[in-house]
């Protein structure tokens, strides 16, 4: 009997941003195939002796070939397992989940989606950024910004979105910044960096087009850095709620929220961690 796989969101980082839906069926799980970046807090929520797999791909660095953690999702189903794949912000965001959703179609796999929350709104919306604002912008694009050196980018249809969100920015800041400048956007358009964004790290830097096409996003030590372009930016420093430790550079926050106690998160440690290419022998 085939089991079932649900690509589930955990969403940007603050484990207490996955959905209901995502946590009900990570519960339920008999496997979960989970990322790198994915909180330690929701793979407690899986059951004791639930069957754990880190599936997790490395920016620049070591990676986990997609065909591979496709594999497993099948065979994993084909033995019958309810298996969780627990992907960073939203499957379908950047996360490869059309992929492994075709892979799991094309071996008669039953599959269902669970979207989750995307860094790309989340992290803005935690420096107190509104990716659209009346008056302000009534556009706003998502793109990578690992693909900017390898694939041509129409900087000038970027450009002329009021409000441009660029993942995976820190070591390409330097080129989009460039690229958007040399497509006619001004130099002093406001722009923030939110390194790990909704964590208590979280750090924002506000600064504009020209500083970031001069010098990058230096310091950042590999974590992940979101770029958020446009005259949103600026209402950060009217809005910013939440306080990282992280240095956040040109911002003076209003004040921090307070932060719930996490009931219910930890059980004891009995879960079964494997790693991927030991799982695919």
């Amino acid at each position: 009997m085939t089991g079932v796989v649900h690509l589930v969101g955990a969403g940007p980082g603050d484990p207490e941003l996955i959905t209901v839906r995502g946590a009900r069926l990570l519960a339920a799980a008999d496997a979960v195939v989970h990322d790198r970046l994915v909180s330690p807090e929701l793979l407690a929520f899986a059951r004791p002796g639930t069957l754990r797999i880190d599936a997790g791909k490395i920016g620049y660095g070591r990676s986990v070939p997609q065909a591979m953690t496709s594999e497993l999702l099948v065979r994993l189903a084909r033995a019958g397992l309810t298996v969780v794949r627990l992907k960073g912000g939203d499957p379908f965001v950047f996360g490869r989940g059309g992929e492994e959703a075709l892979a799991l179609r094309a071996a008669g796999v039953p599959f269902t989606i669970v979207p989750g929350v995307t860094s790309g709104t989340a992290g803005p919306a935690y420096a107190g950024i509104p990716v659209t604002h009346r008056g302000r912008s009534r556009s706003v694009a998502f793109v990578t910004g690992s693909s900017a050196r390898a694939d041509p980018v129409d900087f000038a249809a970027l450009a002329a979105i009021d409000t441009l969100v660029v993942y995976m920015a820190g070591r390409t800041a330097r080129d989009v910044a460039a690229g958007l400048l040399n497509a006619g956007r001004p130099t002093d358009t406001p722009v923030a960096v939110v390194v790990d964004a909704t964590l208590p790290s979280q750090e924002v830097r506000l600064t504009d087009l020209a500083a970031i096409a001069a010098s990058g996003v230096p310091g950042i030590d590999g974590r992940p850095a979101l770029l958020v372009v446009g005259e949103v930016v600026a209402l950060a420093m009217e809005l910013a709620w939440f306080v990282g430790s992280g240095p956040a550079a040109g911002t003076e926050p209003r004040h921090a929220a307070a932060r719930p106690p996490r009931r219910g998160r930890r059980r004891p440690g009995r879960e079964t961690p494997v790693r991927l290419e030991e799982a695919v022998r």
